[in-house]
Formats: structure tokens, C-alpha cells, sequence
């Protein structure tokens, strides 16, 4: 890496939560059965901290758990609300 004149990233801070309305934590309808027997039975979806030279970007996910791919996905700069509701309007 020295003879490219390439050096790695030496730490960063992870996010913290900021202050706001509670979380509504959503009930466990999966009960662990992650294998469903048709597509469009569950999704499940996911929110991934990506950092980059200019900051953190936020990426959501909806993947159907039958296919196992992506059929939704949204990025943007800020945690908000707007980035779940883009990827799941995707994936509808």
C-alpha cells in the first residue's frame, strides 16, 4: 500500500441516536420461521450505516425471505422515516 501511496482509514465514530418520539417496536409475527412457502409471504427489511469520505449514508432493504433478494432499497444521507417509506413503496 505504501509503494501505491494508499493509506487506510484509522477509526470514525459510529452514529449516536438523537433525542425524538419513542420507537414503536413491531410484534414478532415470524416466530423465527424464516422459510416461507411462496414469494410475497414475508419480508423482512434491514437499515445499514455506510460511511464514506463525505459522511454517513443510510441504506434501507425490503427482501423477500422466499426469493432472498432485494425488492426494495432506498439511500440517503439522514436516518428518517422517508428512507423505510422509499424502499417499501419499492418493493410494492
Amino acid at each position: 500500500m505504501k509503494r501505491e501511496g494508499l493509506q487506510s482509514q484509522r477509526g470514525y465514530r459510529k452514529p449516536r441516536p438523537r433525542g425524538g418520539t419513542e420507537n414503536i417496536v413491531a410484534a414478532n409475527k415470524l416466530a423465527r420461521e424464516f422459510n416461507p412457502t411462496a414469494p410475497n409471504q414475508s419480508w423482512v427489511t434491514d437499515i445499514t450505516y455506510i460511511k464514506t469520505h463525505e459522511g454517513w449514508l443510510y441504506l434501507a432493504v425490503v427482501i423477500d425471505l422466499f426469493s432472498r433478494r432485494v425488492i426494495g432499497w432506498s439511500m440517503k444521507s439522514r436516518i428518517t422515516k422517508e428512507l423505510v417509506l422509499d424502499a417499501l413503496l419499492m418493493a410494492i
